[in-house]
């Protein structure tokens, strides 16, 4: 809106538009430009980087967070749209009403066998975590479970389809099918192998549940959701890894004989390996999004390449990579979408030290490393609030110096 008032016709001046009787005042004019340039923000003169292709997993396993709001406040000054969170809780959703973000919920693994057995516990769901939120909180998808196939609960094998089959019927009885997306993402451990990536198969044992969760979601016109981790796989095996193909570093990358294609960065293998394990079960039209992907900026001493430069150097240049909006080597015309994990380090999480230290963000707002976000405070702790009066001050100084030449 500033910039538009800047730019009225010739008839109409920035002060006659506000209801000023003395448009031709020199003094007026500067007053009304000291306002606008007091409340720009660094990012008001240059280009969204920004491109819809890049989003962010919203983990709160922790006791030091910000409040919902402040983080709605943080995404939007990181101009970062995509949101995930693990669950549906009303607090979020209610700081996220009227945000203009974009959020998948999470129905949550606990819920899955309850939700399995009728439409009836997936309408309660619905109506009691999405619909009373719409349309103020935009609401966009709704992940059934997390990683649920490949882990060892089999009983949550068997409950996902039908769970997945009850919340979309819920959501038809809504009208709300059209405009909130099923999904349900995996871990690696649904494959059988992903090296060279042509050859990724699913999992004998999983494809028995697998085929039929893809032919519902083939039906439905839902993605294959994968969580991609170079980290995982470094970790795993850093003596035959080479750590700058896992962090998109200049290398000399892998070569795939059967396609005769070839990858400088293991994320693009990783993609294109859950291509081929879709295309090999009879899915080749389904679009692979990655609803996980990140590097641990700390870990034990067994955990290889955890650390705050590594971390620093794939999430950068997964973002620039992203921001490209460019497909794969199999897929060069399906620009790869991502949720990276994670907004905060969760200070309460299980298991290795890397578990609790994936986050882009600090607690207080400000970044854990520099990937070209804008954080709620500086590195030197100058927060928001600061930043503003220090701009005016600034503007105050620019519009006195111009008011002395005038007078």
């Amino acid at each position: 809106m500033a910039f538009a008032l800047l730019h009225n016709s010739p008839t109409t001046s920035p002060l006659t538009f506000m209801g000023s009787s003395h448009s031709n005042s020199p003094r007026l004019k500067l007053l009304f430009l000291f306002f606008f340039l007091c409340f720009l923000s660094p990012n008001d003169f240059s280009a969204d980087a920004f491109t819809g292709t890049y989003g962010v997993n919203y983990g709160r396993i922790a006791d030091n967070l910000p409040s919902p709001h402040s983080v709605v406040t943080l995404l939007k000054a990181a101009k970062i749209k995509n949101v995930r969170i693990y669950d549906a809780d009303h607090q979020v959703l209610d700081a996220f009403k009227g945000s203009g973000l974009e959020l998948i919920v999470g129905l949550g693994n606990e819920f899955l066998k309850d939700i399995s057995l009728g439409e009836d516990r997936a309408m309660n769901w619905i109506k009691e975590n999405v619909e009373p939120y719409l349309p103020g909180t935009k609401i966009v998808g709704i992940a059934v479970g997390n990683e649920i196939l490949g882990g060892t609960d089999i009983e949550l094998w068997e409950a996902l389809l039908p769970s997945v089959k009850n919340v979309y019927a819920a959501l038809q009885r809504l009208n709300l099918h059209k405009k909130i997306e099923l999904s349900s993402p995996n871990s690696e451990a649904v494959f059988a192998n992903s090296f060279p990536p042509s050859a990724c198969i699913f999992r004998p044992d999983i494809a028995v549940f697998m085929v039929p969760l893809l032919q519902f979601f083939s039906q439905i016109g839902s993605p294959f959701y994968i969580n991609a981790y170079p980290f995982l796989a470094y970790k795993s095996d850093p003596e035959h890894i080479d750590l700058n193909y896992a962090i998109f570093q200049p290398n000399s990358g892998i070569f795939d004989a059967k396609t005769n294609l070839h990858y400088d960065n293991m994320f693009d293998a990783q993609v294109d390996a859950a291509y081929a394990a879709l295309e090999k079960a009879g899915f080749e039209k389904m679009e692979v999004i990655v609803s996980e992907t990140g590097w641990a900026s700390r870990g034990d001493e067994n955990e290889a390449g955890a650390s705050l430069q590594n971390a620093k150097t794939y999430n950068r240049n997964l973002k620039k990579r992203l921001a490209k909006k460019k497909g794969t080597p199999y897929k060069p015309k399906e620009p790869v979408r991502a949720y990276v994990f994670a907004l905060f380090n969760e200070n309460l999480k299980p298991g290795p030290t890397s578990e609790r230290n994936f986050g882009l963000f600090k607690p207080d707002g400000s970044i854990s490393y520099d990937v070209g976000f804008t954080g709620l405070r500086d590195s030197s702790g100058v927060g928001i609030l600061q930043g503003l009066v220090s701009r005016c001050l600034c503007s105050l100084v620019l519009a006195i110096v111009l008011l002395n030449s005038v007078w």
